[in-house]
């Protein structure tokens, strides 16, 4: 179903309020699509998590683009963002990000809001997509003499969030620590670091920390760690148990129960545009995906009622 086909979907969550549109409407479309299997708890505020870790090939893409679909799979309204030059993210989704499509770029610009440049993901009622296109490339030096320039996205999705109230905001980040990363981590709430349970997989991540550290002292107090998700996990091998407890030592609270395994579906799904959830549901991987988004969601409730 391609994204034309959603008019009713993209005015009931992105238009103006003035569109005539019914909320009841909207929830009732949403349960339809979801069972009781598959519904997850919905939070009471927001969450806008960024999905970050400057080390390359770690699965922070694949892990947004899962637990995105997943989520939204359960009936909650997600928006990613993606603020990855490579657009990556957008292709997974089935998303335009080609030559003149408007996205993340013009909402940290500020020239247009991320309400009228988001576009419905193919892959789950309820799904949206801030597309990258190739104009992100040189928005780190576009936004050298702005005003602010850290803050840009802050302002864009607390813009967009006060009209429209997204259960949960995905920022997949490129793999580096320099201004859009430090967008996304002043922009957020929650981190997800994806480490991946091979050699040298905390390799960075203090760095990470120290980052997280120096913008949580001086330009975002909510900001903190709630996630750590070990990928490529290889549970035929020795180094890869001996990684995820050493993962679990440092972070004991934060790390989820469910593990990603390296997987030949996870791998091949952003070929064909998909999720690895829609591309092969009851591959090992779509089910880990599955199992650590419901653990999120758990997690998220849990919070809001204590």
């Amino acid at each position: 179903m391609s994204i034309t086909e959603q008019p009713t979907a993209r005015r009931a969550m992105f238009d103006e309020p003035d569109v005539p549109v019914s909320e009841v409407a909207i929830e009732q479309d949403l349960a339809a699509s979801v069972s009781r299997e598959t519904a997850m708890p919905r939070p009471v505020n927001t969450r806008t998590i960024v999905i970050a870790n400057q080390k390359g090939g770690v699965g922070k893409t694949t892990t947004a683009v899962n637990l995105a679909t997943a989520l939204a799979l359960g009936g909650l309204r997600v928006l990613v963002i993606d603020l990855d030059p490579q657009g990556n993210a957008s292709t997974a989704l089935g998303v335009d990000h080609g030559e003149g499509v408007r996205g993340t770029y013009e909402a940290l610009s500020g020239e247009v809001p991320i309400a009228e440049l988001a576009q419905l993901s193919p892959e789950a009622p309820g799904l949206w997509v801030l597309p990258a296109t190739l104009d992100l490339a040189g928005a780190e030096i576009g936004l050298v003499s702005v005003p602010a320039r850290e803050s840009r996205l802050l302002h864009a999705l607390r813009d967009f969030g006060g009209k429209h109230q997204p259960d949960y905001v995905f920022i997949d980040c490129p793999p580096s620590l320099g201004l859009l990363t430090l967008n996304a981590l002043v922009a957020a709430d929650e981190i997800l670091i994806p480490i991946q349970c091979e050699y040298y997989a905390l390799e960075g991540v203090t760095q990470l920390l120290r980052t997280i550290n120096l913008v949580k002292a001086s330009m975002n107090d909510r900001l903190y760690l709630s996630t750590v998700l070990l990928t490529m996990y290889d549970s035929r091998t020795r180094l890869a148990s001996q990684v995820a407890d050493e993962v679990r030592r440092h972070f004991p609270n934060e790390t989820l129960g469910a593990t990603i395994p390296r997987s030949v579906r996870v791998s091949e799904a952003p070929s064909y545009g998909q999720s690895v959830i829609n591309y092969h549901r009851s591959s090992t991987g779509a089910q880990a995906y599955l199992e650590a988004a419901t653990e999120i969601a758990r997690r998220g409730a849990e919070i809001k009622e204590n």
